[in-house]
């Protein structure tokens, strides 16, 4: 009677960490696979930050050369340079330039050296590319948690692959006392491994 427990016991573990070993190897292939897209995500987002942070360099390049050009004619007070170059600043750097004027840099010791020290100087490509750095920066992390998931899994397929070995193997004793302890081992880490592996997420494809 107790050699037919033993083996229903060993039978009912086969089973279960057999389902167990392909659910784990199943999720660990789903996880893996959701890093790849989180990292593929983070890369084509990098990539439009530096596109948007290239724009804003361009940009800064254009401001300062108007500003050089424009200051030096305002400094002389020609209202006619001063003019041209004013109708050619960017809209964002009109805004920051008119509100330095109206500091009068000329005269006020206190007022800021250039316009490219006001707040009001503000590129949009360069909050774009801040944010676009951002998300991409999230996207990695979400691929690094991914990972750790996936990693868990494979762990969880390497224990219930014990847990299937121990309840193999007991087969191969006479002796119904080393068959209960190598059953009882196996069963231990099989339980032990399924309430770790109860606590994990669960990827499904939708």
């Amino acid at each position: 009677m107790k050699t037919e427990r033993l083996e229903l016991a060993a039978a009912l573990l086969l089973a279960l960490a057999a389902v167990a070993t392909a659910w784990s190897g199943y999720q660990s292939s789903r996880w893996h696979g959701r890093q790849a897209d989180a990292f593929a995500k983070a890369s084509a987002t990098r990539v439009e930050s530096t596109r948007a942070s290239d724009v804003a360099n361009r940009q800064i390049q254009i401001d300062v050369s108007t500003f050089v050009q424009w200051v030096d004619a305002y400094a002389r007070e020609d209202e006619f340079l001063s003019d041209f170059y004013r109708k050619r600043f960017r809209p964002e750097f009109g805004t920051a330039v008119d509100a330095w004027v109206a500091t009068r840099p000329l005269k006020s010791s206190d007022a800021p050296l250039t316009p490219f020290a006001m707040p009001e100087y503000k590129l949009a490509a360069a909050e774009e590319a801040e944010q676009l750095e951002a998300a991409a920066s999230a996207a990695a992390d979400v691929a690094r948690i991914n990972i750790q998931r996936a990693d868990n899994y494979t762990l969880c397929l390497v224990l219930f692959s014990a847990a299937l070995f121990f309840a193999g193997f007991s087969t191969r004793f006479q002796s119904p006392r080393i068959r209960a302890v190598t059953v009882g081992l196996g069963w231990v880490v099989f339980v032990g491994t399924l309430l770790w592996l109860a606590t994990f997420p669960v990827s499904l494809a939708v």
